[in-house]
């Protein structure tokens, strides 16, 4: 099973990286003014959308919830490049350091995924997506509580441990949905 969800997981990140990288040259490093609040709302605001989407049956606005999910794994990257950047980094970034950031935040989700399917038996693939996106909730909750701390927190991980995590939600629900396999 672990090749299968190696594969999948290669699979989805790498239709999201291709989407960015595009973003990012017709939008450059736009995403660097959001300071790390700005981003969490981001992603609230596009797991929120999914959630309502499924609890009513219904959408008016084109863009799928797929799309949501890859949107709240760039956002989440982005975070997590954020997290990475020096407080005085420029907000124009060259491509290919863009590119190279992405990868190494992905490398670094991609090895945390493979310690925590080790211990929890690929848990996630018996789990239903609504359930995945009502953690997702959870985990923005809980960061933006961190955030309004300041990041003073007595018992927490961290806003980069939610980040994290809810990046390798949202790729266990785009495998669930057959995303990896879609689009070649």
């Amino acid at each position: 099973m672990e090749n299968q969800t190696q594969h999948e997981y290669d699979r989805v990140i790498e239709q999201c990286r291709r989407l960015f990288l595009a973003k990012t040259h017709d939008y450059g490093t736009a995403w660097r003014i959001l300071r790390l609040p700005s981003v969490t709302d981001q992603i609230y605001i596009k797991a929120q959308r999914i959630r309502s989407i499924q609890e009513k049956g219904t959408q008016l606005v084109a863009d799928g919830v797929e799309e949501e999910f890859v949107a709240i794994i760039n956002y989440c990257i982005i975070a997590l490049m954020q997290l990475g950047l020096p407080a005085d980094a420029p907000l124009d970034l060259e491509p290919e350091a863009v590119a190279q950031a992405y990868d190494a935040q992905v490398e670094a989700n991609r090895q945390l995924l493979f310690v925590k399917n080790h211990d929890y038996g690929e848990a996630w693939r018996q789990m239903r997506v609504e359930s995945i996106t009502d953690i997702i909730l959870m985990k923005l909750h809980r960061t933006k509580q961190i955030e309004d701390l300041h990041g003073l927190t007595r018992v927490s991980e961290g806003v980069e441990a939610n980040y994290r995590d809810m990046l390798n939600y949202a790729v266990f629900v785009l495998i669930k949905k057959g995303f990896a396999e879609e689009k070649v």
